[in-house]
């Protein structure tokens, strides 16, 4: 049950950064988590937004380079040693974890998102599910 991230290669070079958010701004696109990478000449933004469909084709409009990826979500509750938890179910099925980063979880209080980027996600989710742990869903993370 991978969720969509839209990542988006930008220059590194002031002001990019903002021109994008407006132009997510004045389509009304709210973003639910965000990661930046970036290198000397180029970053990549990492997110998850409102509306995924609807953000790709405002973004391509615009003459962005962007791409869909399906990613990894799982809530993680707001105490010492949560993200180990979650960790250890993923080393134990050999799942590894290429990219992650994090979003607080909106309305639902006491707990965060984790967004991971793995090989293989079914593997993953399966991996968190015997864990014990529940999965987000486009819908459930989207709402926050």
């Amino acid at each position: 049950m991978a969720i969509k991230q839209i990542s988006v290669f930008l220059e590194n070079k002031p002001g990019t950064l903002n021109a994008m958010a407006e132009v997510l701004a004045d389509a009304k696109i709210d973003l639910r988590a965000l990661s930046v990478a970036e290198t000397k000449d180029f970053g990549i933004v990492r997110m998850i937004v409102s509306d995924v469909y609807e953000t790709a084709t405002v973004l391509k409009d615009a003459g962005y380079i962007c791409s869909m990826t399906p990613v990894v979500a799982v809530p993680i509750p707001d105490e010492v040693g949560g993200l180990s938890k979650v960790l250890k179910a993923l080393n134990k099925a050999g799942v590894n974890v290429e990219y992650m980063y994090a979003s607080l979880g909106g309305r639902s209080a006491g707990s965060a998102y984790m967004i991971f980027r793995v090989e293989e996600n079914e593997k993953a989710e399966n991996a968190l599910r015997a864990g014990g742990f529940k999965l987000a869903t486009q819908d459930s993370i989207t709402e926050m």
